[in-house]
């Protein structure tokens, strides 16, 4: 492979846009490191691909700045601003094969006929499509077509690849086989990059860092498992996974629920009363005929199960469960939930 960019830093810095009176981005302030992957999550309208379109170039912010490898670029059009992009429609040229696509932004930049060959081969190897060099679009299935999209993102080496939405036209199964692959090569390219998504699970499965967007702010920047773990706000713990809202008492850095206790995070309701947060693997489940909960369903999921249980208080509460144990519970069981002391965030009743 030729040597490529070993990744280049972004900042994007109070970054401000509006349509109509109504902010998209307000205040956005994002700093990536040099061959991170971010991830933007959230959302429609929360602002994440304003956010995208800003560092493209395809949109002008009202105020704020961009720079990207310490060049200032809020003003500099997209042509000049060397990003790789990819979008949800595939947008090939149908009159050209996946090779003429890819070497179409080497064309433009004066390489020669040689050297565009051979680097279009090199991108089609990284993203295992050497055989279908010769195919049209039309000949190619969805995956193969984004593949290519990304094949030719890279070809000229831009500074940052963009991503947005890229996979969600794509069925479930290619959707998580193309997800893992945009990673793979991702970290073998070293391109900074950074991708737009409203899928949870794909944000928390390729990035360095999630950042969770909402009405034109970001929420939380942080790793995966820790803002899975750690959710600073609300709209965070509600927004990435699934939780609980258990009404619990507040003493200090505790909270009181469902029997037993957790510790709380940062940010939490003072109380004396609030909504715990917790997330379904956080609650125990056992049978007991003198349970004060009950079954409502009880559901195989696959990897894992998940049983919903109604609380004295009229609460339903989802509990993950070992895929083997979901058949033991029925509707109508009676049951008792404690917390397993997982740090949970407090919000005011």
């Amino acid at each position: 492979m030729t040597d490529s960019p070993r990744g280049t830093p972004v900042q994007l810095t109070d970054l401000r846009r509006s349509y109509g009176g109504v902010a998209a981005l307000d205040g956005l302030t994002l700093h990536m490191e040099p061959g991170e992957f971010v991830a933007l999550l959230g959302p429609s309208g929360c602002g994440k691909t304003t956010a995208l379109r800003c560092l493209a170039g395809l949109e002008d912010p009202d105020s704020g700045t961009i720079v990207v490898g310490g060049n200032d670029l809020t003003k500099v059009p997209t042509n000049k601003r060397d990003m790789g992009m990819v979008f949800q429609a595939y947008s090939l040229f149908p009159h050209m094969t996946a090779r003429q696509n890819v070497e179409f932004g080497l064309e433009l930049r004066g390489r020669d006929k040689a050297a565009r060959r051979a680097r279009a081969a090199e991108m089609l190897d990284l993203v295992g499509l050497v055989e279908h060099a010769d195919k049209f679009a039309h000949q190619m299935s969805g995956g193969q077509q984004q593949r290519v999209a990304l094949a030719r993102a890279l070809a000229i080496e831009p500074q940052v690849l963009l991503l947005d939405e890229p996979l969600s036209a794509l069925d479930a199964k290619v959707r998580t086989q193309l997800r893992d692959e945009i990673r793979r090569i991702q970290l073998e390219v070293g391109t900074t990059t950074l991708f737009v998504t409203h899928d949870q699970e794909e944000a928390l499965a390729v990035a360095d860092r999630v950042g969770v967007m909402s009405v034109g702010k970001l929420e939380q920047l942080a790793p995966p498992a820790e803002l899975y773990s750690a959710p600073k706000t609300p709209f965070v713990a509600d927004f990435v996974g699934l939780t609980n809202r258990i009404r619990g008492e507040v003493a200090g850095e505790t909270a009181h629920l469902l029997g037993g206790s957790v510790p709380l995070l940062p940010g939490s309701s003072s109380g004396p009363s609030a909504l715990v947060l917790v997330r379904p693997e956080g609650v125990r489940i056992a049978h007991d005929d003198g349970g004060t909960a009950s079954v409502v369903s009880a559901s195989f999921l696959g990897g894992h199960g998940r049983v919903i249980a109604r609380i004295p208080d009229g609460t339903l509460v989802t509990v993950q469960v070992p895929n083997t144990d979901v058949t033991t519970f029925r509707p109508g069981d009676r049951v008792t939930l404690s917390p397993r002391g997982d740090a949970a965030l407090a919000v005011a009743d």
